[in-house]
């Protein structure tokens, strides 16, 4: 019986050495990348949420939400400005690391990417929606990062 334990403690430890990996975590790395380099931010307009400019440089709540969530990794936004099917099959082939455009937690872009917490609401045609942003499917470390973030500046959804 005294072996049995001593077997069995052994292998409990192996098993908890082999799951001390971070969880949540990014299969591609996108948090680890994006920290102190590039977020590739893709931009579709939605006025208020996202405006474009002249310039190149979005304006509106989510780019400057977004600006404040690279400073804080240390990392630089790169924006791309396209249509929203663009932009997903962007998303979904690891070209961009999240995207913004005014969605709501009703997008039918869930299929291509992984939405936030809602971040904030507004009365609209009668009916309170719910702001989310996207990002790459499956990137959990970077999407809970951001959501941390998105808490944190005070999520009124």
């Amino acid at each position: 019986m005294r072996r049995f334990r001593s077997l069995l403690a052994i292998t409990c430890l192996a098993l908890l050495t082999g799951c001390s990996s971070s969880i949540p975590a990014d299969p591609e790395g996108t948090l680890e990348r994006v920290t102190g380099g590039t977020l590739r931010v893709g931009v579709s307009e939605s006025p208020h949420w996202v405006e474009t400019t002249e310039h190149g440089e979005p304006a509106g709540t989510e780019p400057d939400l977004v600006r404040e969530f690279a400073e804080r990794l240390g990392a630089e936004p790169e924006w791309t400005e396209d249509g929203e099917e663009h932009l997903m099959e962007a998303l979904e082939r690891g070209e961009l690391d999240m995207v913004i455009g005014g969605f709501t937690d009703t997008t039918p872009w869930v299929d291509f990417g992984a939405v936030t917490v809602p971040y904030a609401t507004e009365e609209r045609d009668g009916a309170r929606k719910k702001h989310v942003m996207i990002v790459r499917m499956g990137e959990n470390a970077f999407l809970v990062a951001l959501e941390r973030f998105l808490l944190a500046e005070g999520a009124s959804a």
